[in-house]
């Protein structure tokens, strides 16, 4: 029988071991997400797979797309709960583009979940649902929120891949294009490969009523491909965030006192007949933070 003194030295082996194992979990994790940083050629494959509706006869399904590109992806923040990268689009050496941007944060409890027609809801969670998982918050190319969700990270039989599923506006490829569904239902795998990662999608396109009522529309297929190339090729991308870096980072500080609120959030779609990135891409480099801040401030809608 156990004496007391062995029992509670039983006792904290197994919380020490445990708290171990925890943190190189956790440390596999980081590896992983940090994994995603760097130079590389992207191929972006869509295809729509199933469609489901009522009128087939004038239903105009979405083409399937092929596309490719060179991104640089910078390590924007790094800290043992929350890593910042921040995608930027190689047209030329001459132009770049701020593509979009994900942050990944520790055992987080606070989402903003797409609902419809550009209105994010405040959710807040338990905390012993998120223990060891991480969100990941996508952010659409003017820092403005587009979508999150919380999961673990799988490291097994040697793949290491995070699987998640939420909601999330339309993307710019069809955002322009179709008017007949406003949230696509996203089924996120990040999975890092010998080569890069890849991100694989299973995306509903579903038509949301005001009621709240879903239609499934149709589903579709994503694979966008990354695969790493010397850091050399990105140079021009990694030159344009040194120059333009402290413009985004006034942007992204904005953002968060809108974020810190824990409120819903609903923005315009435009602003003068334009939209927020087009206004944010059209100022130089050393725009003031208070040009950035009354620029969004235009933009969120109060209630």
């Amino acid at each position: 029988m156990l004496t007391k003194k062995l029992y509670l030295s039983a006792l904290m082996t197994v919380t020490t071991l445990t708290s171990f194992s925890q943190e190189l979990k956790k440390s596999e994790d980081i590896k992983a997400i940090k994994a995603m940083c760097g130079c590389y050629e992207v191929k972006f494959n869509f295809a729509e797979t199933f469609q489901y509706s009522k009128d087939s006869i004038n239903y105009n399904p979405s083409a399937t797309k092929h596309d490719n590109g060179l991104e640089w992806i910078e390590l924007v923040e790094d800290t043992p709960n929350k890593i910042m990268l921040q995608h930027l689009l190689i047209v030329s050496d001459d132009m770049i583009i701020k593509h979009w941007r994900q942050d990944w944060l520790y055992e987080n409890t606070n989402l903003y979940r797409f609902d419809k027609d550009n209105t994010w809801k405040f959710t807040k969670l338990n905390k012993t649902d998120v223990k060891g998982q991480w969100t990941q918050k996508v952010f659409q190319v003017d820092d403005s929120p587009r979508y999150e969700g919380t999961a673990s990270w799988v490291h097994i039989d040697g793949k290491d891949y995070w699987k998640n599923t939420t909601d999330a506006p339309l993307p710019r490829r069809e955002d322009t294009k179709r008017k007949d569904y406003n949230v696509l239902k996203r089924r996120n795998i990040h999975e890092i490969t010998k080569t890069g990662w890849n991100h694989e999608q299973d995306n509903d396109k579903i038509l949301r009523t005001e009621a709240g009522k879903d239609y499934l529309l149709a589903q579709e297929k994503g694979m966008d491909i990354y695969t790493k190339v010397a850091d050399s090729k990105c140079l021009a991308a990694q030159n344009w965030w040194k120059e333009n870096n402290n413009l985004w980072k006034n942007i992204r500080t904005k953002w968060d006192t809108v974020f810190d609120q824990n409120k819903d959030i609903k923005l315009e779609k435009k602003v003068n007949k334009k939209t927020l990135y087009s206004h944010l891409f059209d100022l130089k480099p050393n725009a003031t933070k208070d040009q950035t801040d009354s620029i969004i401030d235009s933009f969120v809608i109060k209630k």
